[in-house]
């Protein structure tokens, strides 16, 4: 029994009316991805990156050479604001991280490029990102994985 068990007896015991499964599915949910985060989040930090930080680097450097995009190719990849792009923009260009260099395809727009620094950072990163993610699902066997990728999967696809 876990906290979230606890909270259903307690339900049921007040509204035993109501079917509290769903609750119990979403609390789990929840707590996971909190913990999840949590413990990317020290990765992260170890690098001198946060969360957000970390996204940008990493979709420049998936996006293959030359790792420069348009901010507004950034934004496309991820659901902010354009003035909270630019604020990320700022912020890793000022550690040293990615630098603004003219758009040879546009003249009036500039390109965000990874620097040298940016991408040995960014590179080590991942590679710790990525065992940190694997430790995090090391509780499952690779069976369960697979099945809980599956369902996740199917429920996104649903509701997208």
């Amino acid at each position: 029994m876990d906290d979230i068990d606890r909270i259903r007896a307690q339900w049921a015991r007040q509204r035993p009316d109501i079917d509290t499964g769903p609750m119990a599915v979403i609390g789990r949910l929840n707590r996971v991805a909190r913990h999840m985060m949590q413990e990317m989040e020290k990765t992260f930090a170890r690098f001198g990156l946060t969360a957000p930080g970390f996204d940008v680097l990493a979709t420049l450097l998936r996006s293959g050479p030359p790792h420069a995009l348009s901010p507004n190719q950034l934004l496309q990849t991820m659901m902010i604001t354009s003035g909270t792009m630019t604020n990320r923009i700022d912020q890793l260009e000022k550690a040293g991280l990615v630098e603004r260099i003219a758009n040879a395809d546009d003249k009036r727009s500039v390109l965000i490029r990874l620097t040298a620094t940016g991408q040995a950072t960014i590179d080590a990163a991942v590679t710790a990102h990525v065992r940190t993610q694997a430790r995090l699902l090391d509780v499952l066997s690779p069976q369960e994985r697979e099945l809980l990728d599956a369902v996740l999967r199917k429920y996104l696809a649903a509701t997208a």
